[in-house]
């Protein structure tokens, strides 16, 4: 039974074992440039990039939105559909479905 433990204590008086098991530690845990900050700096990194490629996306959007408003038809067409606006002889009806019309919270 003596010799079994033996065995597995005869790596820690090698002072060079003890030596590289410390270095590996302390660069693992507790240096600057440490696992556990990259690890950090990576997931912040994967963060960055999803929110890059949102606003990439946001960005196209918006040209698409400048591009069709840089024409009159465009600017009319936004004009009459959101801010229901209309011409001088013209008459509009504005037509709402049972489903588009916000409920009334009945608690309040």
């Amino acid at each position: 039974m003596a010799k079994l433990n033996y065995k597995y204590v005869k790596p820690f008086k090698n002072i060079f074992f003890l030596i590289v098991l410390v270095f590996a530690v302390w660069m693992l845990f507790f240096d600057a440039n440490s696992y556990l900050i990259h690890h950090e700096l990576n997931t912040e990194i994967e963060e960055l990039e999803t929110e890059k490629e949102y606003y990439n996306r946001e960005i196209e959007k918006d040209k698409k939105a400048i591009k069709e408003l840089s024409n009159d038809l465009g600017v009319e067409k936004l004009a009459r559909e959101k801010y229901y606006m209309k011409k001088a002889n013209e008459e509009i009806f504005i037509i709402e479905y049972e489903d588009s019309i916000p409920k009334e919270n009945k608690n309040d």
